[in-house]
């Protein structure tokens, strides 16, 4: 009896702690922005914007809201998502910076999950259905009826679904107000405004007032969003009201999160904003938002990244975020039970993933859920499959300055401090053509170091592009066709490193990292470490790709 009470003891102590060990922010680090997540009662899924990447929206889940895994991505056909011909055509070299994708919500009703979104520049919303997350998404459903802004939403009520958008401030059809969060009816199966509009408001004044969403609970609507603009001055605000329609009475200790404020104003988390509200299956509730970490003052090159942070709503009360209204790297608070999941390896190998997929899909070249292309890529440039356990990578006259779909995989810059590395052989290469490894941030914002066929010989050189200037380092021959290339960061600088053996690394030039960031580029996205290959018509082959973080 008592070896029994003594093992019971250990596994309520084992089963406490689990409870209260806490977790680290972001829970998913890098380029992951707009989050918005949803439940099924027993698992959780999250979705993010992915602005001119392609696929588009990636879909993780995860049992505990701390540890995530990617299953799958929305919009992985382009018939979902057509992003050619979306750059200006007064600079096209940048149009690409503030174009694709804006601000996903995922929302979860009677078995089924929708991802709702809106495309730039053309500003329509759609929405795409599925009854498994990690599989194939349905086709586009369309909203005639309105245009952006953008950040729309999806909202259940007592058996009816309402769609939920800020409207464009140039927004001009009769019954919508222009710049207010209108809702209004629609049947989800056909997208079709079945309901009047109703207008709820800006917000409560300040900047891009953005992201609504609305929650009932205990009688009351409670509509929460963001405004002050996602940058330093991001912020959470939240009202109620006993109607849907309103009229929505703001919380008296608004803003529920920030840290644009004396005490978080050396924190190294800022831009906190653009939040989505879940209630785990143990009655707790929990807020999902963006953030970013800076990598100097007031300047971050990993995008806006997704953080978690607890949240205390008592009944007929106001929701009170992490006990203060901000958020910390290291949480110490209680979480739900932790369920770890498989991490992303370390070496990528190239191994190709058969997937049950059509033709048509992104997923069909059989990479690994994270790597992302620019806009709609060629599948023909691309092969896992020519030489077993090489990526292949075909050039293409499309340069990486270029706005559209140069020949390019990449994945998410995840901490200040890295190294990325990866075997190319450069056999194949033609003359004039080109492949590397690249920090990419936007068309006219890259570091790379690339491999060249120059007078028959092969070269190897660093591009540093910063705006319209592109310093280009003085090649360096090499003795083989194979090559350890490499970009390192020791958060100040970005190095770009060749090697011979893969041992001793020759650093050919370094740069500063403020010129990848968003405070001095613009746009909404942040660095991808990528492979890539231009010019000519030859190839390049990837033996592998290693991404290592302090």
């Amino acid at each position: 009896m008592k070896k029994l009470l003594f093992i019971t003891s250990i596994a309520v102590i084992a089963s406490l702690n689990i409870l209260a060990q806490g977790y680290r922010n972001p829970v998913l680090p890098g380029f992951h922005a707009d989050p918005s997540v949803c439940t099924n009662g027993k698992d959780f899924y999250l979705v993010n914007s992915t602005f001119q990447y392609f696929p588009g929206v990636p879909v993780f889940h995860s049992k505990d809201l701390i540890h995530w895994e990617q299953v799958g991505n929305c919009l992985s056909r382009k018939s979902q998502l057509d992003l050619s011909g979306l750059y200006t055509q007064s600079q096209p070299e940048q149009g690409w910076t503030n174009a694709g994708i804006y601000a996903p919500t995922i929302r979860y009703h009677e078995g089924r999950y929708y991802m709702v979104t809106t495309i730039f520049p053309s500003r329509r919303h759609f929405y795409v259905w599925t009854d498994d997350p990690s599989k194939e998404w349905s086709d586009p459903i369309f909203i005639d009826f309105a245009l952006g802004s953008c950040d729309p939403t999806l909202f259940w009520d007592e058996g009816k679904c309402y769609f939920l958008w800020k409207a464009a401030a140039d927004e001009t059809r009769p019954g919508i107000k222009p710049g207010e969060i209108n809702i209004c009816e629609i049947d989800v199966n056909t997208g079709q405004r079945t309901g009047d509009f109703h207008h709820l408001g800006t917000g409560l004044g300040g900047r891009y007032p953005e992201g609504p969403h609305i929650y009932k609970k205990d009688g009351y609507y409670y509509m929460m969003l963001a405004e002050g603009g996602t940058e330093h001055g991001h912020h959470v605000n939240i009202l109620r009201s006993k109607s849907l329609f309103g009229p929505y009475e703001p919380n008296p200790a608004n803003p529920i999160l920030t840290h644009f404020s004396m005490k978080m104003q050396n924190s190294n988390i800022q831009g906190l904003g653009h939040a989505d509200l879940i209630q785990a299956p143990d009655s707790s509730w929990w807020m999902i938002c963006l953030g970013y970490r800076t990598s100097g003052y007031l300047l971050h090159v990993m995008g806006r990244e997704t953080l978690l942070a607890p949240v205390r709503w008592d009944k007929d009360a106001w929701p009170v975020v992490n006990g203060n209204g901000t958020i910390a790297i290291d949480m110490k608070c209680n979480t739900l039970p932790e369920v770890p999941m498989p991490l992303d390896p370390v070496r990528e190998e190239f191994k190709y993933i058969k997937r049950e997929v059509p033709a048509d899909s992104y997923s069909s070249i059989g990479l690994p859920w994270g790597w992302m292309s620019i806009g709609n890529p060629d599948y023909s440039r691309y092969s896992l499959t020519e030489r077993k356990g090489w990526l292949r990578l075909h050039s293409t006259s499309t340069p990486l300055d270029a706005a559209t779909s140069p020949t390019f995989v990449a994945r998410r810059q995840t901490e200040l401090y890295f190294s990325a590395t990866a075997l190319v052989d450069a056999s194949h290469l033609t003359e004039g053509s080109q492949a590397g490894i690249t920090a990419y941030a936007a068309p006219l914002n890259h570091y790379d170091l690339i491999v060249e066929r120059k007078k028959g010989k092969l070269v190897v050189k660093s591009n540093i592009r910063v705006g319209a200037l592109c310093h280009t380092g003085q090649p360096v021959e090499l003795k083989d066709s194979q090559a350890y290339i490499r970009i390192s960061s020791d958060k100040d600088y970005y190095y770009m490193q060749v090697s011979a053996d893969g041992k001793s690394f020759t650093t050919l030039s370094k740069m500063d990292f403020r010129y990848l960031s968003t405070e001095v580029i613009g746009g909404f996205t942040g660095v991808m470490l990528g492979l890539f290959a231009q010019g000519g018509d030859g190839y390049a082959d990837f033996d592998w790709f290693e991404y290592t973080t302090e």
